[in-house]
């Protein structure tokens, strides 16, 4: 079983910046596409960002030019760096990683985001 631990959320104004992390308990090596989803109550979980073992990254649009993740290999490490942060980004952030065949999902525990104005 993986382990995946988040770091980083917290309170920030609008228009601030928090960086999240994520820590694999495996050679991130071993795992396939990793990201970020998020939840805020009432809603469903929904996708933010992935990145492939080799780089290649896919965003909502919402977050389109604003956030950026990034994937280090040899630290085991996804990482989400939250520019111009708005309000509706309040939400729980959740690490994710598939298996090298994309069948299985692990999960983070989440760490919350909370955007003032």
């Amino acid at each position: 079983q993986v382990q995946l631990v988040e770091s980083g959320g917290g309170l920030v104004q609008a228009g601030g910046s928090l960086r999240l992390s994520c820590v694999a308990s495996t050679s991130s090596f071993s795992l396939g596409i990793m990201g970020w989803y998020r939840q805020d109550p009432g809603n469903q979980r929904e996708f933010v960002a992935t990145i492939t073992r080799g780089g290649r990254t896919a965003y909502t649009d919402s977050v389109m030019g604003r956030f950026t993740i990034s994937r280090d290999n040899a630290k085991n490490t996804v990482n989400l760096r939250m520019n111009s942060l708005k309000p509706e980004d309040t939400a729980v952030y959740y690490c994710n990683a598939k298996d090298l065949y994309q069948t299985v999902d692990f999960w983070g525990q989440g760490t919350q985001v909370t955007v003032s104005l």
